[in-house]
C-alpha cells in the first residue's frame, strides 16, 4: 500500500503505524464523481524526468469511468492541457479531481493503457478521496468556448509571477517515486492555505506542510526522488504558473498546524494565461486553513 518512501516520511514525522484507505479500484462513488467534472488535474513524466502537472477541461463526460478499473479521457481535453507530454502505452499518469465548490476530492493513480483517436484509457492502480480541509472554496465559472492557452516560459520568478506566488491560497504539486510492489507512480495532490502561505527564501520556495491524513504521499515521493511540479492557479486572472524543482523537506516541526517544510529550488518556470475563465475575487476559506494561518 505504502512504497519505502512514504514509509519512511511515515516515521520521520513520528506517526507510527498509518491505516489507509486507498483501494486498487474505484468505488462506484468516485466512478460517478469524476464522471460528473468539468475539470481533472494530471500529472505525467516528461522526456527529462520531471513530472508534469495540467488541467483537463472540458464537458461532464470528458472523464470516464466505464469500469471500477478504466478510466478514459478524451483526447481532445488532453491534447489542450498546457505542457502535458504525449501519453504512450505503459505511461504512469496521477489524476486528481476537486470540487471547489462543495470541498470534495479523489485520486486516481494508474498506467496508460491504451491511446486512441478517441481518447486514451487508464488502468486504475489506486483510488482514493482525500478530507476537504486546506480547500477554499469557490465557484469557478467555466466556458467551453474559451480561446487558446498561451505558455510563455520565463527565465525566473519575474515581477508578475512573485505577485502571484504571494496571491495564490492553492496549488498543486506532482511528484512521482518507482513503482515496485504495487505502490509508487505518478502522482498529484492539492495543497491550500491563505493567500501568502507559499513564500520565497532564499530564491527558494518555502512551503508549510500541514497537518492531514498522515499518507505522506507526496513528500514520501520526494524523499525518493526530489523532482517535482507546481500547478499554481491564479483563479482572479484565469491564469497559471508551472514551476518544476527539486524538492527538500525540513522535518523540524513548524509548530500549530505547521508540522514541518518542504522547499523547493526552482529549475524551470512557465506562465500559463488564458487556462480558465477569470473567477473574480469570490472565495470562502476554509476554516482549517485559517487555523493554519
Amino acid at each position: 500500500m505504502f512504497h519505502p518512501g512514504e514509509r519512511s516520511a511515515q516515521q520521520r514525522a513520528g506517526y507510527g503505524t498509518v491505516n489507509a484507505a486507498i483501494y486498487s479500484a474505484m468505488p462506484d462513488q468516485h466512478r460517478q464523481f469524476f464522471a460528473g467534472l468539468r475539470t481533472f488535474y494530471l500529472a505525467a513524466l516528461g522526456e527529462d524526468g520531471y513530472p508534469v502537472a495540467t488541467l483537463l477541461q472540458g464537458e461532464p463526460g470528458v472523464i470516464q469511468a466505464p469500469e471500477a478499473g478504466l478510466l478514459t479521457i478524451d483526447q481532445a481535453s488532453l491534447e489542450a492541457a498546457p505542457l502535458l507530454p504525449a501519453l504512450k502505452a505503459g505511461m504512469a499518469i496521477g489524476g486528481l479531481g476537486i470540487d471547489f465548490s462543495n470541498r470534495r476530492r479523489n485520486r486516481v493513480n494508474g498506467v496508460v493503457r491504451k491511446v486512441t483517436e478517441q481518447g486514451t484509457e487508464i488502468t486504475v492502480l489506486e483510488s482514493f478521496g482525500n478530507c476537504p480541509q486546506y480547500i477554499q472554496r469557490r465557484d469557478l465559472p467555466y466556458d467551453a468556448r474559451k480561446g487558446p492557452v498561451k505558455v510563455e516560459p520565463l527565465e525566473g520568478l519575474d515581477a508578475d509571477a512573485r505577485y502571484a506566488l504571494s496571491a495564490t491560497d492553492t496549488f498543486f504539486v506532482a511528484s512521482v517515486a518507482p513503482r515496485r510492489d504495487n505502490a509508487g507512480g505518478v502522482d498529484i495532490s492539492h495543497r491550500g492555505g491563505l493567500p501568502g502561505f507559499v513564500s520565497l527564501e532564499q530564491g527558494k520556495l518555502k512551503i508549510p506542510d500541514y497537518a492531514g491524513n498522515r499518507y505522506m504521499n507526496t513528500l514520501g515521493n520526494l524523499l525518493v526522488d526530489p523532482r517535482c511540479a507546481l500547478l499554481i492557479p491564479d483563479f482572479q486572472q484565469g491564469a497559471a504558473l508551472h514551476i518544476q524543482g527539486n524538492a527538500e523537506i525540513e522535518w523540524q516541526r513548524g509548530g500549530g498546524l505547521t508540522e514541518r517544510f518542504w522547499y523547493v529550488d526552482i529549475k524551470t518556470v512557465w506562465r500559463i494565461r488564458q487556462l480558465f475563465p477569470p473567477a473574480g475575487l469570490g472565495v470562502e476559506y476554509a476554516q482549517s486553513s485559517v487555523d493554519a494561518g
